[in-house]
Parts: C-alpha cells; sequence; structure tokens
C-alpha cells in the first residue's frame, strides 16, 4: 500500500496495523517538516479505504478507483474568486482536500466540509477529506471543523496535515490521533533523485544532503542556485577564517543585504550555515563523506584547519539571532554588516 513511498517505514506499520485492526480512528493529524510526503500518504490511505480488490489490508493499485486517487493532483486555484469557498475534488468522487487560499482556511470550505461528511459514500467504502496546511485555518473555520470532528460519520474520515501542530486548537489536537512523520533520510532521497528523477550522481548527492529530510524540498531544489549562493557564503567564510579580510565581509554584507526577498535572504544564510556545520564536523574530526558539501572537501578541509569549536557555535547563534529578528520589518543592511562583523569578532 505505502511501498511506493519513501521513508517513514514507522508509519505506515503504524497505518497498516489500524487498517488491519479495523481501529482506523475518522480523524487523523499528520505532522512533520514540509515535504516530506504528508498529503502522499493520505492519498495511499484514501486508496487502501476505497480499493475495489484489495488484498488484505493492500491495495491493488489496478483497479480504477485506486488509478483514480493515484492520479489525483489538485490543481492550483483558479482565477475564479469563488475558488477560494470550496473544496477541491479529486478524481474519485468520495476524495476531496481543502487547502490554504492565499495563507488562509476560511469558513466556507469548511462548511462544505461538514455538509459533505455527512453523506454516505458514492462509489468506495469511505469518503475521504484532506485538510492540508490545517494550520492555516481562522479561528471560524476552526470552530467549524470542531463540529464535524465532534460527530464524525462512521463512514467518512478527516486527514488533517499541518507542519505547525501547536498553532492548531488544543481542542482539535484532542479529537485527533497524531500520526508524527520523521525527515527522510539522505540516503533514501538520493535513491529516489538518481532512480525517479535521473539526476546526475554529484547533483542528486547535493540536493538530498541539503533538503534535510524533505522529499519535496529536494524535488523543487536547483542544484546550480544554491551552487551560487553557496560561492557567495562560503567568500565569507573563507574571509573570517584564512584571510581575515574585513573589506570582502563589507562587500558580502552589501551583496546579502541586496538580494530580491526575505526567502532568498534566508537561502543564503542556510547556505552559509551548512558550510559553518560541515566545517566544524571536519575540524572535529568527523569523515569527509558525511558532509553535505563533499565536493568541497578540500577547501573546507583548509578553513577547519583554522576553525575554532566555540567561533563555529557562536556564528550559528548569531545567524539565529538575526533570523529571529527577520520577523519585524529590519534594515537588512544594517543588520547583514552587524552580523558578518560580529561574527569577524568573535
Amino acid at each position: 500500500m505505502f511501498s511506493r513511498l519513501i521513508g517513514n517505514d514507522e508509519v505506515k506499520e503504524s497505518l497498516r496495523r489500524l487498517i488491519a485492526g479495523g481501529r482506523l480512528p475518522g480523524s487523523l493529524l499528520f505532522t512533520g517538516e514540509e515535504g516530506i510526503g504528508k498529503k502522499l500518504f493520505a492519498l495511499e490511505l484514501a486508496k487502501a479505504l476505497n480499493c475495489r480488490h484489495r488484498n488484505g489490508i493492500e491495495a491493488c493499485d489496478e483497479c480504477s478507483s485506486c488509478k483514480r486517487i493515484s492520479r489525483s493532483t489538485f490543481p492550483p486555484f483558479g482565477k475564479d474568486d469563488d475558488d477560494k469557498e470550496r473544496m477541491i475534488w479529486s478524481e474519485h468522487a468520495d476524495v476531496a482536500m481543502v487547502r490554504p487560499y492565499k495563507q488562509l482556511i476560511r469558513v466556507p470550505p469548511m462548511r462544505e466540509l461538514e455538509r459533505e461528511a455527512n453523506f454516505r459514500p458514492f462509489e468506495g467504502a469511505a469518503r475521504v477529506f484532506i485538510v492540508a496546511d490545517a494550520d492555516y485555518m481562522n479561528d471560524p473555520a476552526s470552530n467549524a471543523l470542531l463540529k464535524t470532528l465532534e460527530e464524525p460519520p462512521p463512514t467518512s474520515h478527516l486527514i488533517l496535515t499541518t507542519s505547525n501542530p501547536t498553532s492548531l486548537l488544543a481542542t482539535i489536537r484532542s479529537r485527533c490521533q497524531i500520526i508524527r512523520f520523521a525527515p527522510i533520510a539522505a540516503g533514501e532521497v538520493e535513491q529516489f533523485l538518481l532512480e525517479q528523477e535521473h539526476l546526475p550522481a554529484e547533483d542528486a548527492r547535493l540536493l538530498a544532503r541539503t533538503a534535510q529530510g524533505s522529499i519535496g524540498r529536494a524535488l523543487s531544489g536547483d542544484v546550480e542556485t544554491y551552487r551560487e549562493r553557496r560561492e557567495k557564503m562560503l567568500g565569507v567564510l573563507r574571509a573570517l577564517t584564512l584571510t581575515n579580510d574585513r573589506a570582502q565581509l563589507l562587500r558580502s554584507a552589501e551583496e546579502l543585504a541586496a538580494v530580491k526577498d526575505r526567502h532568498e535572504y534566508e537561502q543564503r544564510l542556510d547556505a552559509l550555515e551548512i558550510l559553518i556545520r560541515d566545517a566544524w564536523a571536519l575540524a572535529l574530526g568527523r569523515p569527509g563523506g558525511t558532509i553535505v558539501n563533499g565536493d568541497l572537501l578540500t577547501e573546507l578541509q583548509r578553513i577547519a584547519a583554522e576553525l575554532k569549536s566555540a567561533q563555529a557555535a557562536a556564528w550559528l547563534s548569531q545567524i539565529e539571532e538575526l533570523r529571529g529578528t527577520l520577523e519585524v520589518n529590519i534594515n537588512r543592511k544594517v543588520a547583514s554588516d552587524a552580523l558578518l562583523l560580529t561574527m569577524a569578532s568573535t
């Protein structure tokens, strides 16, 4: 049933046991980092519940029900403003999804879910409703969902997904069985990229190591863009450890502050943090094969030879402190100058 999905074998076994024992609850909460497959697991569960020729608890993957659920892609919202006021139905008449519109889930789709959940299945054995990124529900939408969770119909299953479960109402969490998803091992991500995406080995390895356990992040990543960011940040690390070039640090701070948006700014900070961790790991004697940027091993070994553990720890703390200030409207030029000069004096 879940064999085509990578990672989270404990989750697979837990869901199999619930189905085999007839104990699958009406409401599930899938939690874990973005891009680790929570929605894909939800669709596989929907497939198992509605398969027409199930072998024990396993979906056949061959019947029309399995195939239509497998093809479910839930296309982007259209230009029609009414799109945000409804659920999105899959190719299967008993499987639907609610998802944020402009980072918000409003009341109307939750009212529709409440109404539809009370209908018996049209063609399968169960109706499955996925609430993706459920932490984006506003208060009225959360309260509307609570009504469905309080009296879930026996033939309907609600699956909420979120990377931030503490943002949900405690009353919602208490009415769901929580299934926690772990980051996917880098080796499994790398194998997937090699076998399914046919990426060059070096690119697959680098994307897998920088994806932080998220297959979605690996698939959406651009390895050349990452290498460009990394080269900029490697210049910072060289100036901090090898050349003590304050002028270079100020130029790097100016380039960092000039990036087009906050997302790119944070991506460059990510690249710098990964480089620092790699150099620190080498300084502590870890094998070169364990670092993220293995293609820069020689350069990072030179940096590691000059790096002190106290410096690396302080630099990472300073970067994270800057990240905290990004929530407010700070002057990125001033902040970038202060960060790199503070790092240089550490």
